[in-house]
């Protein structure tokens, strides 16, 4: 189903305005974590040093989910928690494919953990529950005013992101919290067109936690989930009329080795055509990370074929998680 602005408007009021008004969530689970990540970390460029955002405890023995872009590349963690007990907590897991993190505090923390909701069973225009730490915005309702494939510039997609309104400008790691005050999914992005439909409503990207549940225990006891990792380029990327045109080439990084520049517009690889970032992500990961892939470009009006040796973006990052 496709919403119209009208009936997502009025939907986000209804939900800003308390009607119906969603069961309360377990707000205590709902925690503060300040993060800093180590000298000279890859990421700090364009997610920062210092970062602060929400965790939810989904265990008894303080296990702590979060997006996972908080949590790469950390020296410290730390978690604070609603009465502004600070407990130290370490990287335990990201899941690249998702954007999930885990953290597990050192102790286990003074709170009831929070149940995993079913994301599927979300309806559009339903009303929902966003929860924050009391520094980022604290608990507002919002509506799920759609649900489709979302396709991120940096080597990244999900299908049935749940997308609502209105927006949240503190949201990275805020819960969603359906009308029985489970867990259904967590805050990744602040979003221009919810709708997908050319028309400026802002709103929030939340990934499913339904993608979390076949590679939690995965995170827990390996720290990624099992499998060969995906074929990762290292480089940013947007559609434009239907192109896939590379707006960044990070430092360092498999793209950058093969020669890729910023303003090369991506046709294909390995011979066959792609018409959108969706069809390049779909292409890029049918092999696995440390093979060749030819990619064929254009720069300066001529076509290109360049070779890149793909790598795993964990092994890149330094280090993806605490030792």
């Amino acid at each position: 189903m496709t919403v119209s602005l009208f009936a997502a408007a009025v939907a986000a009021w209804r939900a800003t305005n308390g009607i119906p008004r969603p069961l309360a969530p377990p707000l205590d689970a709902v925690v503060k974590l300040s993060i800093r990540a180590v000298e000279g970390a890859r990421t700090a460029d364009t997610l920062g040093a210092e970062r602060e955002g929400t965790g939810i405890v989904i265990d008894d023995h303080g296990l702590i989910l979060t997006i996972g872009y908080l949590v790469l590349e950390a020296a410290s963690v730390l978690v604070i928690t609603g009465d502004n007990r600070i407990y130290p907590a370490s990287v335990v897991g990201f899941d690249h494919a998702s954007g999930f993190g885990l953290l597990r505090a050192s102790t286990p923390l003074p709170c009831a953990p929070v149940a995993l909701g079913d994301s599927d069973g979300l309806a559009e225009l339903q009303g929902l529950v966003v929860a924050g730490h009391s520094d980022a915005g604290g608990v507002s309702g919002a509506a799920l005013v759609s649900r489709r494939r979302f396709v991120g510039w940096w080597e990244y997609m999900i299908d049935d992101a749940l997308f609502t309104a209105p927006p949240r400008y503190e949201h990275s790691g805020a819960a969603l919290f359906d009308d029985h005050g489970r867990l259904v999914g967590i805050a990744s992005l602040w979003v221009s067109d919810v709708l997908n439909s050319g028309v400026a409503f802002p709103g929030n990207m939340f990934v499913p936690i339904n993608l979390l549940k076949d590679v939690l225990d995965d995170l827990v006891r390996d720290g990624r989930r099992r499998g060969a990792p995906r074929p990762w380029l290292g480089l940013n990327s947007e559609q434009v009329d239907g192109h896939v045109v590379v707006s960044r080439v990070l430092p360092d990084s498999p793209a950058d080795h093969a020669g890729l520049k910023r303003g090369d517009i991506i046709l294909g690889i390995g011979g066959d055509s792609i018409g959108g970032q969706s069809e390049f992500y779909e292409s890029l990961w049918r092999g696995s990370a440390g093979g060749d892939i030819t990619l064929h470009i254009v720069r300066d009006k001529q076509v290109k074929h360049l070779i890149v040796q793909t790598s795993d973006r964990l092994a890149y990052l330094r280090p993806w998680r605490m030792a």
